[in-house]
């Protein structure tokens, strides 16, 4: 016998849980609006603050490091076991005080390594939802978690309908989502980088920036991965869900 399809719009439980969801994701980015006061201006005016020869070379840079992250965050695994999330923060803090004391140069050498480490936070929260993140399919679920709007821009909730399209598990496949993803990334890291390299601040931007990095994409895995799991659980279409998400997320 089939399961029973719940309507999110009819059932109570499903309506509270994807409030609780939208609640979650809507305060992710709260603290990121908290870094813009440190380093003045707006998240589209840190990128003009970027040389130009590290602008042109970002995307190509955060694809890189991606596939980097994308085999070493599942090769840890077997190494080091998930931390909670104010683990991840604190080390994450400190990274960013390394790179952010270092100026633009210090903030690019740390870019692969604050990459990887927050994907394999990612690979954390999907396990402690109830995934694989060894399988394939869940490799490539954590790696769309990037593809949000990240913690310096408001966000109406149509990321989160990209991070839930749907691809082929296949090779070929990794390597087009990181090429759609790494777009979005860069611009994001791109906000992370000048920050970072803020005359004055240095290090104490560093440590914010990557304080609120690690929160924001933490909290948006949460997000993510409890939507699939209510759609595991409840039988319900992951779909239909996602779309009534996206929904309370823009109705701010």
């Amino acid at each position: 016998m089939e399961p029973e399809i719940l309507l999110p719009v009819s059932d109570p439980v499903l309506v509270a849980e994807l409030d609780a969801l939208a609640k979650r994701h809507r305060a992710a980015g709260g603290i990121g609006m908290t870094v813009l006061t440190y380093v003045g201006g707006s998240a589209e005016g840190l990128l003009a603050k970027l040389p130009q020869g590290v602008r042109d070379g970002l995307e190509g840079a955060t694809e890189r490091a991606l596939h980097t992250a994308f085999d070493a965050a599942a090769r840890s695994r077997g190494a080091v076991s998930d931390r909670a999330d104010w683990v991840n923060t604190a080390i994450a803090t400190a990274m960013g005080v390394a790179g952010g004391a270092g100026g633009l140069p210090g903030a690019l050498a740390e870019l692969p390594f604050t990459v990887t480490m927050l994907l394999r936070a990612i690979q954390g929260i999907a396990a402690e939802h109830g995934f694989d993140p060894a399988s394939d399919e869940m490799r490539m679920e954590c790696l769309r978690v990037f593809a949000s709007a990240g913690p310096l821009a408001k966000d109406d909730g149509a990321d989160m309908a990209f991070v839930g399209a749907r691809m082929t598990i296949t090779g070929a496949s990794v390597n087009s989502l990181i090429a759609r993803v790494a777009p979005r990334l860069s611009a994001v890291l791109g906000q992370k980088l000048a920050a970072q390299a803020a005359p004055v601040l240095g290090a104490v931007a560093g440590a914010a920036v990557n304080y609120s990095f690690t929160s924001y994409y933490q909290e948006i895995a949460r997000v993510h991965f409890g939507l699939k799991r209510l759609a595991r659980d409840s039988a319900a279409d992951e779909g239909l869900l996602r779309e009534e998400l996206v929904a309370r997320i823009a109705k701010r």
